[in-house]
């Protein structure tokens, strides 16, 4: 399918939202086409990210779909859309809004302490129209649990102001000063604005099905929304630095991917867009990955974000173990274990992608890398607020426990291969930096026979996979029994596996940098050789191309760092944001949207250029 034949916008041209409890896609032309409530892992009532049927809410002007320019309102998730049409200027505002908390959350209740500000479970679009007069339409058209059940609308005032929508056991409820016109499935309005006339629009699920009163207060919200991201962005240390705007831009969409009931970080904000064009590589990413949250507290830290930390830890800290004591891979945003997965057989998928899934059927894979994630993180926690909680030494213990265990087992790998387990050295490499965090922690508590102990199993760790999983060349391979390419190795100069100055390591950077690379974006692995259980050719990955630039400045090759760093600038989405893969052919993006691992790795690679080029500054 062409570009200019898809009715599917490309992935990259929507505006992220979010109110930390849930997020929303807008399209370019002014359609929410993805919007799932309360929670991140809803079932839509906005799917048409998905399928061209499942849901939109269009607010802007009446037969122009090309707006001149769309921006974050600077240092928010707050989105600007400018309009010139055949006879003025109009100018929207959209915002998943944030407010002064009112009491216990109903909606979406909290098991961490709440803050002063939260969600407010309404999305808020007002309109001005800045220079001569325009017809503005509105169109709502939710369908309801993935685009199951279309809406049943119900005028509930008598000058037609307000309408709830009901479908699937779930009632929203649309405001507006426009006057509200029901058309079976969808509500509609049409006005003309003239210079100076404002008008709003909203969508509630909060408790009472509560919204804005007028379009005064409408935009009091969204105001009050811009002064929440913008005091939050100021508690972030971010250098002034050429990379500051693009770790900002970062930073917001890692905060609008967290949950902040519990404290989880969301994967991404989506399900299923395709990492192959048309193919099956269709994931739901709206869960909590354990992986991440080694990279999500160094993010956090790096940028002084330390209530962010903690709340994570804390979320860690809560989720149920397994049978054996070991975590999952990953858990619902809520803590749940079970993600069983399903699919959606009556969506088309984005642009005829298939299958649609609904949870994900990797949460109980065995992958050994789970337990140094799990104790990177608390090892970088507890070096950072100089105290390690009573309360999180026991799954310290576990998790070494764990890693002893497991260490010599193959397993599925970081990219949760769907094909044979194999010994995968990124495996082996984490589970070293388990053993190796775990006796850092039990040398910070005083525990003299565990540090040895865990430190003797660390070191047999880093032997064997020095014996096994380097190639003839000097390189590190994917799996002990292949001599292929994987990207997952360049986290071993990262987690200090070995240092940058190591002729392996620097064999394996140039090695991935020149063979498993397409236009110098660096691919996880070259699907036709590794058994992955699945079909199709993906884009290159974001987050890879992101741990080269790291990796890059650690062997100490600082300028191609750069130029790299400047590459994958270059190819943001027009509103700063990353998908997880990167179509090189096509220079398009490919994923879920916006995937947070892309952001994360984004902000440790500029953090090291900064680090860097601050101590070029000293030392000079």
């Amino acid at each position: 399918m062409s570009l200019t034949s898809s009715p599917f916008p490309p992935i990259a041209d929507y505006a992220f939202l979010s109110n930390c409890h849930t997020g929303a896609l807008v399209a370019p032309d002014g359609s929410v086409d993805w919007l799932c409530v309360p929670a991140f892992d809803s079932p839509s009532v906005f799917g048409n990210l998905l399928d061209r049927g499942a849901g939109s809410f269009r607010f802007g002007p009446y037969g122009i779909n090309v707006p001149t320019a769309r921006n974050y309102v600077p240092g928010t998730n707050v989105m600007t859309t400018t309009w010139h049409t055949p006879g003025g200027w109009l100018l929207v505002h959209d915002a998943l809004t944030m407010g002064p908390r009112r009491g216990p959350d109903t909606v979406t209740p909290h098991t961490r302490p709440p803050t002063d500000d939260d969600g407010e479970h309404l999305l808020v679009r007002t309109v001005e129209c800045l220079e001569g007069s325009v017809e503005i339409e509105l169109v709502c058209e939710p369908a309801f649990d993935y685009g199951r059940e279309p809406a049943e609308w119900t005028l509930i005032d008598g000058d037609g102001h307000a309408a709830d929508a009901t479908g699937a056991g779930s009632t929203i409820r649309l405001s507006t000063d426009l006057s509200i016109g029901i058309e079976q499935g969808s509500a509609r309005a049409r006005h003309v604005l003239t210079q100076g006339e404002r008008a709003f629009c909203s969508l509630s699920w909060a408790e009472g099905l509560a919204a804005p009163a007028d379009t005064d207060d409408a935009s009091a919200r969204i105001d009050t929304t811009v002064r929440f991201w913008r005091s939050w962005l100021a508690r972030a240390r971010i250098p002034d630095h050429s990379l500051r705007h693009p770790v900002e831009r970062a930073a917001l969409t890692i905060k609008g991917l967290t949950y902040m009931p519990t404290g989880a970080t969301v994967a991404a904000l989506t399900t299923s867009l395709p990492e192959t064009p048309g193919g099956e590589r269709n994931w739901d990413y709206r869960y909590t990955w354990m992986r991440d949250s080694t990279f999500t507290l160094q993010a956090l830290h790096f940028l002084l974000l330390d209530w962010e930390a903690d709340e994570f830890m804390q979320f860690v800290a809560d989720v149920e173990p397994t049978e054996d004591g070991s975590l999952q891979i990953m858990y619902g945003i809520d803590g749940r274990r079970d993600l069983t997965e399903s699919t959606r057989d009556e969506l088309s998928g984005y642009e005829g992608a298939h299958p649609v899934r609904i949870g994900n059927g990797a949460f109980d894979q065995r992958q050994n890398d789970v337990y140094g994630a799990v104790l990177d993180s608390l090892l970088l926690h507890t070096r950072r607020s100089r105290h390690l909680p009573r309360r999180l030494w026991p799954l310290v213990q576990s998790q070494a426990a764990g890693a002893v265990a497991a260490w010599r087992d193959p397993d599925q790998g970081i990219w949760e291969a769907r094909g044979k387990p194999q010994h995968y050295v990124s495996s082996k490499l984490m589970c070293w930096v388990a053993l190796d965090r775990a006796a850092k922690l039990a040398g910070i508590r005083g525990d003299d026979k565990l540090q040895a102990s865990w430190h003797e199993t660390a070191e047999e760790i880093r032997a064997d996979i020095l014996a096994n999983g380097v190639s003839d060349r000097g390189v590190l391979r994917q799996h002990y029994d292949t001599d292929a390419l994987d990207a997952s190795t360049l986290l071993a100069p990262l987690f200090g596996f070995l240092p940058g100055s190591d002729e392996r390591i620097r064999n394996t950077v140039d090695a991935i940098s020149s063979e498993l690379t397409e236009n110098g974006f660096v691919l996880r692995y070259v699907t036709d050789e590794t058994d992955d259980g699945l079909s199709g050719k993906e884009g290159t990955f974001l987050i890879c191309s992101f741990w080269l630039v790291s990796a890059l400045t650690m062997v100490g090759e600082m300028r191609r760092a750069t130029d790299l760093m400047e590459r994958l600038l270059r190819v943001a989405s027009p509103l700063g944001l990353y998908a997880e893969e990167f179509e090189v052919d096509r220079a398009r993006h490919l994923g879920n949207f916006p995937q947070a691992f892309s952001h994360l790795a984004l902000i440790e690679a500029a953090g090291r250029i900064i680090l860097a080029d601050r101590l070029e500054e000293w030392s000079g």
